[in-house]
């Protein structure tokens, strides 16, 4: 199944509360006959747009190709979560890359939110950049482990922005009965998703990147001058940068085989008023230790917006404020019969270590994808160091491509059906407690 089409409306942003708070930008014309450029970019998210950006500004001419609209897919979707570090903890990273890797790993991590933040100040994106995630546990023991955790980041990588919140300051900052206390985290960020990738389309174009909308890619020649093949045209490069993520369809199989499309789902309330402050009591976004996450913050307009919930299968449930609505009132009992205004279903992907998977697919086709709900730093860092080892530059690329990535098992008739066996088990944990 194309995912490109499976669940949304053909160049259209889905009905979400970020697409009803956002100023599209003027449609680009898609791509018709024949063209040329430095480097082609597939996919316009925050890998793709971060790419081209990064390449225009280095010189290159740059064209960028979507299938659909500029932030249409995670990007324009996801929670608006900066966190800290790589989607695997240190100590996660320490057993599998080794310390010195691991370290390495972790400054780019930095890097990440760093750059997130000054693109956010140079361009002038108005994304309401807010400082502050908190990871929210739900028992003693998970507690103790992130306190450790905070302690371990503090002495070996100096990472002093963490606060241990017991169950009581927890309470203080969101009274939701499940949690025991956590860590606050002021070096994390949030913000409004789709707005920030508008905003960089804008600075792209501005730099003179060639975009072209509603231009799906149905095949890639490889060669030393690579063909990108569109339902419209055609266009040769030197080097092609795929930044597909979870729709990359059947372009590339050696990343298929590591990357995974998953969905998941939001709801945004109507606008809370005072009662906000049984939700959360400042301007901060949560996300808590559930293997299938709940993530939340309220909006700038005093919405609760709450991701949560499991579906299996590439099709979108008939009825996602249900869906999301079950571990919404979990969390926030008190809000069984608040009013949901939005509601709305995207594609990410993931990767068996939930690291993202970092290649050179040939030695002129870069890819970066499954960043594991890890992407608003992560996707933008990768393209950057796309981009970069484009022009000759390749450590921090390098770094990444070392990572071990592991091809899901069964190849693509087995692996959905295995990654249902392992959602629906982790999923059962949670409900237990185990």
């Amino acid at each position: 199944m194309n995912l490109l089409h499976a669940n949304d409306r053909a160049g259209e942003y889905p009905s979400s509360w970020y697409a009803a708070t956002a100023d599209a930008l003027p449609e680009f014309a898609p791509l018709r006959g024949k063209a040329r450029a430095d480097v082609v970019v597939v996919g316009a998210g925050y890998t793709g747009l971060s790419a081209a950006l990064h390449l225009a500004e280095a010189g290159m001419d740059v064209a960028l190709i979507e299938a659909q609209r500029v932030g249409f897919g995670a990007s324009g979707r996801n929670g608006g979560q900066l966190g800290s570090g790589q989607r695997m903890d240190q100590q996660g990273l320490e057993r599998l890359v080794g310390d010195s890797d691991a370290a390495k790993l972790w400054e780019l991590a930095e890097d990440a939110k760093k750059l997130v933040k000054s693109l956010i100040a140079n361009h002038g994106i108005d994304c309401y950049l807010t400082p502050g995630i908190a990871e929210a546990c739900f028992t003693a023991s998970e507690v103790a482990h992130e306190h450790a955790y905070a302690d371990h980041l503090a002495e070996r990588y100096g990472y002093t922005h963490l606060t241990k919140l017991d169950k009581d300051a927890m309470h203080a900052l969101c009274p939701s009965p499940s949690y025991h206390g956590g860590v606050l985290d002021l070096g994390a960020a949030h913000l409004h998703p789709l707005r920030y990738a508008l905003g960089l389309a804008r600075a792209a174009q501005a730099a003179g990147v060639r975009i072209y909308e509603r231009s799906e890619v149905t095949a890639i020649d490889e060669g030393a001058r690579a063909t990108v093949h569109t339902d419209g045209g055609q266009i040769s490069a030197d080097h092609v940068i795929l930044a597909c993520n979870g729709y990359l369809g059947g372009l590339n199989g050696k990343v298929a085989s590591r990357v995974m499309p998953i969905n998941n789902f939001i709801a945004a309330t109507e606008p809370l008023g005072e009662d906000s402050a049984r939700v959360l009591t400042q301007d901060v976004a949560i996300a808590d230790t559930k293997f299938v996450v709940n993530y939340f913050r309220l909006s700038h307009d005093n919405r609760l917006l709450f991701g949560g919930g499991e579906s299996y299968g590439y099709r979108f449930p008939a009825d996602i404020p249900a869906l999301v609505r079950k571990p919404m009132t979990q969390i926030f009992p008190h809000l069984g019969d608040v009013k949901i205004d939005y509601a709305w279903g995207g594609t990410l992907a993931i990767t068996i270590k939930r690291m993202p998977y970092v290649a050179r697919v040939t030695s002129n086709i870069l890819s970066a994808s499954g960043y594991s709900g890890h992407g608003v730093g992560s996707a933008t860092h990768a393209g950057k160091l796309m981009a970069d080892a484009v022009v000759g530059e390749a450590t921090g690329f390098d770094t990444m491509a070392r990572v071990p990535a592991t091809p899901f098992p069964g190849g693509a008739a087995l692996r959905t059906p295995l990654l249902i066996l392992a959602m629906t088990w982790y999923s059962l944990r949670d409900r237990l407690g185990v």
